[in-house]
Parts: structure tokens; sequence; C-alpha cells
């Protein structure tokens, strides 16, 4: 599916969120941006934030902050690459937050975890982790894109709606990002 087929496809979904907008229902407008684009939104915080818990909660803020945005929606660019914009800002605090918490807790094993047998936790830790470290060493604005465009499933031009930037520059942001992570992963093999 092309990209100019998904920004039609996602623009059409809009279309009952802005018809509610435009009639001043902004309570019928949130239900609808959660009912259309809470999964990706899910999804996307879900990539981000690697924590269930976390990943609904930034949903929830998300929602909460275009509910409480919708006045200032000037239709630039998609309402779903509006939304996504917000739920990548959501994330990027909860981030930052978890990491300076991080800095001051000790992590210590949780003795549930043994029940899945010991084996399997570690090769699922280390797999997350390899993955998450990757990721890290990304910069943010690289990490940013590639998780809108891959994890959010977002066009080019939605990525870069969602970051503030123009379209060839998510082109490249991505690319990049893409490149950095097959050049670790082949260094690691």
């Amino acid at each position: 599916m092309g990209a100019a087929s998904q920004i039609d496809e996602a623009g059409a979904v809009d279309d009952p969120i802005l018809a509610a907008l435009y009639r001043g229902d902004t309570r019928g407008a949130l239900g609808l941006c959660a009912r259309l684009h809470g999964a990706a939104l899910g999804r996307l915080s879900m990539a981000f934030l690697g924590s269930q818990a976390e990943a609904e909660e930034a949903v929830q803020e998300t929602l909460l902050a275009a509910y409480d945005g919708f006045g200032g929606y000037r239709a630039e660019a998609s309402l779903r690459a509006w939304l996504f914009g917000i739920a990548r800002r959501v994330c990027a605090r909860k981030v930052e937050t978890r990491a300076r918490r991080e800095q001051r807790l000790r992590l210590v094993h949780n003795e549930a975890d043994s029940a899945v047998g010991a084996d399997v936790l570690l090769a699922q830790r280390r797999r997350a982790e390899r993955v998450r470290l990757l990721l890290e060493q990304l910069k943010p604005s690289e990490r940013d894109a590639v998780v809108l465009r891959f994890d959010g499933e977002l066009s080019f031009r939605e990525v870069a709606d969602a970051c503030g930037v123009d379209e060839a520059t998510a082109r490249k942001r991505v690319s990049r990002a893409l490149e950095r992570l097959r050049h670790a992963l082949k260094d690691e093999e």
C-alpha cells in the first residue's frame, strides 16, 4: 500500500472526528479518536515505552491532551499525525521520568519470574534489552522517526507531521536509523 493511499485512508477515517469538531462536539470527537485511533496509539506507546501499563497510561494522557488541544487543531496535518505527535511527546516525557527514577532505584529480582523458566526468561530479557539498547543508541530524532514509521505504521508524510519536519527529513531520519541498526546488529553477530 502506497503512502498516498495510507494518507487518504487516514483522512477518511478522520472525517467523522473532524465533523464532530466542526459541530463543536468535542466529547464526541474524543470518543471517536479513542475508538478509531486508540489501538494504534497503544501500539506506538508500547513501542516507545515497552510496558503495557505505561502504554495504556500514555494513551489516556494523549487523548486528554488532544481533548484540551482540539481548539488549537488547525488541520495542517492529518488528525492521526497530530495525535501521534502528541503521543510521541507524552512517551518522551515518560521515558525521561523513568530514566530519572531508575537512576535512584535498584531493580531487584522478582520471584514470580522464576515460574516462567529461567532460560526462557533470560533469553527474552536479553533480546528485549538488545533491541532497546540499540534503539537508545540512536539519536532521539531518528529513534522517534523509525518507531513512528514502523510501530506506528505512519506514512513518511505523517511521520514528518508528527515530528514537525518536512517529509524528506523524515525519510532521511528513518533511513539513517535503519542503517545504524543494521550495522549494530551485524557487529553483534
